[in-house]
């Protein structure tokens, strides 16, 4: 459903470096697939989601959904690609326009993409706000009257409305409070059981969430797939030191902390500037002098179904 090959989206600065955001990442989803995006923030995974449905342009390789080029799209194929993906941002207070009524944001792109008119169109919306837990009597609201995850509900709604078979989620819930954060992600659990075709990319630095809500996962480090396969496996037995450090840093209960936590030194090296060798070896605690610093990790295909890109995995 979706192929990204060897995708870079590379911003040159006014000072002539050049920010390499995502530096050739290959990922592949099925139909139905839901798989997690996770990784440290900077490290390129909005990007990915962003530039896989061209928002924002790709310096090189190649992005398809289904049977169609992305990059090459024009015209009526940049409809259709309108029409087949759609994407759920961050911030559901910038996501909505403040003078449009949610009835009117959710429609705009029936609107646009489809013959619906009239009470067709009135019924198809407000089929899809109640089915978001958003009746009647918030139809004709504006945004600055509704709670954050009420709008956040009405942004997944304007997605769905166009039954996209692939929908991009760029961490739907991380600017919610917490418990309205456990509400969408009900309501997004709910929409893979009532929809189970669509293929969904679940970006998140939250791997709580991702062992919720996703079958795979993938973990970016510095614009690269350092790590990637089915969520029980990457979970449970981590191949690469960054992914067994993300894990040890998930918050659990003190009187069942963990003795093995992983606290990386340093921060993430800047994206003009790359790093020789393994991008990770600079933080890295198992790193090999000579061989870390120097070669870059080719990635190596493991029997149960993951890819890691490590020297030492």
């Amino acid at each position: 459903m979706l192929e990204i090959s060897d995708l870079k989206v590379h911003f040159p600065l006014a000072s002539g470096q050049v920010v390499r955001a995502v530096d050739g990442v290959t990922l592949t989803l099925t139909p139905g697939e839901v798989m997690g995006l996770v990784g440290e923030s900077g490290s390129g995974k909005s990007t990915v989601g962003k530039a896989a449905l061209r928002l924002v342009p790709a310096t090189d390789g190649g992005i398809r959904i289904g049977n169609l080029d992305v990059l090459s799209a024009r015209g009526k194929q940049m409809r259709d690609l309108r029409s087949r993906a759609q994407m759920v941002f961050q911030d559901p207070h910038s996501s909505l326009n403040p003078r449009m009524t949610i009835r009117r944001a959710v429609s705009e792109g029936l609107i646009l993409n489809t013959s619906l008119r009239g009470r067709a169109l009135r019924d198809k919306v407000a089929e899809m706000l109640e089915a978001m837990g958003l009746p009647a009597q918030f139809h004709e609201r504006f945004p600055h009257e509704l709670s954050g995850g009420q709008k956040q509900r009405v942004c997944i709604a304007r997605a769905l409305v166009l039954d996209p078979e692939l929908l991009v989620l760029d961490e739907p819930t991380s600017a919610l409070d917490v418990s309205v954060q456990a509400q969408i992600l009900r309501v997004l659990r709910d929409l893979h059981k009532v929809r189970p075709e669509m293929t969904q990319l679940f970006i998140s630095h939250n791997l709580a969430v991702i062992r919720f809500l996703c079958q795979s996962v993938a973990v970016m480090y510095l614009g690269r797939i350092v790590e990637a396969g089915p969520v029980a496996r990457v979970f449970e037995a981590p191949a690469h030191p960054y992914t067994r450090a993300l894990l040890s840093a998930v918050p659990v209960p003190e009187a069942t902390r963990r003795p093995d936590r992983i606290r990386l030194e340093g921060d993430i090296p800047s994206p003009t500037a790359l790093p020789p060798g393994c991008a990770f070896h600079t933080r890295c605690p198992i790193a090999e002098k000579g061989l870390c610093d120097v070669t870059a990790p080719p990635e190596v295909k493991l029997d149960d179904g993951r890819s890691v890109r490590c020297h030492l995995a």
